[in-house]
């Protein structure tokens, strides 16, 4: 039907469309063929073919080359992205308003690909909900939260986020409260005092051009947080074309990678023994971490492997007794920016940290395997435990406790911890992360788990938090929840996206 209609149009000199076209990526080779039979000869002078698509890697490069691209990108700023939510669609009821700054929060601060289609019917069962019951809240907060909104996210703890965000504009105190406020950071982030739509526009236009993080129930440093993402990845793209055009290299350059790959070979530690390994930690069923050790040792010694005989391949290459393939040359400019190379980092942990301290990493990781001895002393079926967890005042144990384990070296992002007070605190302005002091990990019986009123923190491998999704319905950057105490509300703090770190880059 699609090349019938390109057909007709090319004789007749008709524009066509061809609407979602990320959707059809079996017939994108069908297309392109199209498109290349296509000349002056044979197509009506004002013949034109519109496409539209997401960004796909199947569409047809060709098509990209030689025809004329547009883009469609959402303003950027709260007030930019308000008013085109007020412009671009019909305002139907005062409630509008409410909706808009819930959904440009949640677009904001999750990439989720969230649309004007989600909002679209979150405001249409805002308006139904209000016309059939008195207190609609939990029912909105769940189908806008869990479903509109919650429904295009994975991960647990991101939904968790949007509904306590959502809290903050479908709650009775919106109703009842006069220039109710929707953030600390100010009044003008509330609603405006005449309910018109006249007024609302005006009160977005009078909206500051630049909000502060606060705005959207984040810590002034995460600002700062962002700056230094946009910095470090601006600095990454120069770097990597840097690395393309000058990674040839020289003498100086061969004498400096040979001295490198030297260094780093002869820090490596030996692989471990497995066999001695399977013997000393045999699998059984009441000796679980017996087998986590074995896995763990094996994934480093394929980690060893891959690390040893690129940087001896390396040294060949140099040598002139191998040929420098493309992977190789890859590999020397990764080496020459200080960047973990593309072949390690696909079989090693996850990793945000520069080459010289992802090694000193690695060989801090591999003595706490060769350290690690097993002491079980309860023999209670794994499926019935769980963790409690107790933050000490030390910072360092000597002597290990007689249940459980010490767990020491994470770090605090969107928060910081209180010695004195023994809670969650506001950061200081400027120090972004804070180092937690050693936390007790304390193995009980799952009926006797009771969280209370502390803060379940989230713990990631890496500052980057994100990965792909596991089995688990978890990411595989996603560690285990931590319980911290805190003196006030705990949506304060998932709003602040407070999560503990095991490695900072």
């Amino acid at each position: 039907m699609a090349q019938a209609m390109i057909e007709d149009g090319q004789d007749s000199g008709l524009w066509v469309c061809l609407q979602n076209c990320h959707l059809a990526t079996s017939w994108m080779p069908s297309l392109e063929k199209i498109f290349d039979n296509l000349d002056a000869a044979n197509t009506h002078d004002k013949f034109r073919l519109w496409l539209t698509s997401y960004p796909s890697a199947k569409f047809p490069v060709s098509l990209l080359q030689k025809g004329v691209k547009m883009t469609n990108e959402p303003p950027t700023g709260l007030q930019n992205n308000l008013l085109k939510s007020y412009i671009s669609d019909p305002v139907k009821n005062p409630e509008f308003y409410e909706g808009c700054p819930e959904h440009e929060s949640m677009f904001v601060r999750l990439l989720y690909g969230f649309n004007d289609s989600d909002f679209d019917i979150s405001v249409q069962q805002l308006q139904m909900f209000i016309n059939e019951s008195d207190e609609p809240y939990e029912a909105l907060s769940y189908l806008i939260g869990e479903c509109n909104y919650g429904g295009r996210v994975t991960d647990d703890w991101d939904r968790r986020l949007i509904v306590t965000v959502l809290a903050d504009y479908l709650n009775p105190r919106v109703v009842s409260k006069m220039n109710y406020s929707f953030s600390k950071a100010g009044t003008c982030y509330g609603l405006p005092e005449n309910n018109d739509y006249t007024s609302y526009t005006t009160h977005i236009r009078e909206l500051p051009q630049i909000h502060p993080p606060e705005v959207f129930g984040l810590h002034t440093n995460a600002g700062i947080t962002r700056d230094l993402q946009n910095s470090n990845l601006l600095l990454t793209s120069v770097l990597k074309a840097y690395g393309e055009t000058a990674s040839g290299g020289g003498g100086e350059t061969d004498k400096y990678m040979m001295i490198l790959c030297a260094d780093l070979l002869s820090r490596l530690p030996k692989p471990f023994d497995l066999e001695l390994a399977s013997v000393k930690y045999p699998v059984e069923y009441t000796e679980s971490m017996n087998t986590v050790l074995v896995q763990e040792m094996s994934r480093f010694n394929k980690l060893l492997r891959v690390v040893t005989s690129s940087l001896i391949n390396m040294q060949k290459a140099i040598k002139g007794l191998v040929a420098m393939s493309p992977a190789l040359e890859a590999f020397a400019s990764s080496l020459l920016l200080g960047r973990i190379p593309s072949n390690w980092a696909a079989v090693s942990y996850p990793s945000m940290k520069n080459l010289p301290n992802y090694v000193a990493d690695l060989i801090a990781r591999i003595d706490v395997l060769q350290k690690w001895f097993l002491e079980e002393k309860n023999t209670i079926p794994i499926d019935k435990l769980t963790f409690d967890y107790s933050i000490l005042k030390t910072e360092t144990s000597s002597v290990s406790p007689e249940d459980g384990a010490y767990l020491y070296g994470l770090f605090t992002d969107g928060a910081r911890w209180d010695r004195e007070q023994g809670r969650l605190a506001e950061l200081f302005p400027k120090i972004l992360q804070d180092v937690m002091p050693l936390i007790w990990i304390i193995p009980i019986r799952n009926t006797d788990y009771d969280p209370g009123k502390r803060y379940i923190s989230p713990v990631y491998k890496t500052a980057e938090r994100k990965g792909t999704l596991s089995t688990t319905g978890h990411s595989t950057n996603y560690v285990l929840p931590i319980l911290l105490d805190t003196d006030v509300e705990i949506s304060h703090w998932i709003k602040r996206s407070v999560a503990l770190l095991c490695q900072l880059s």
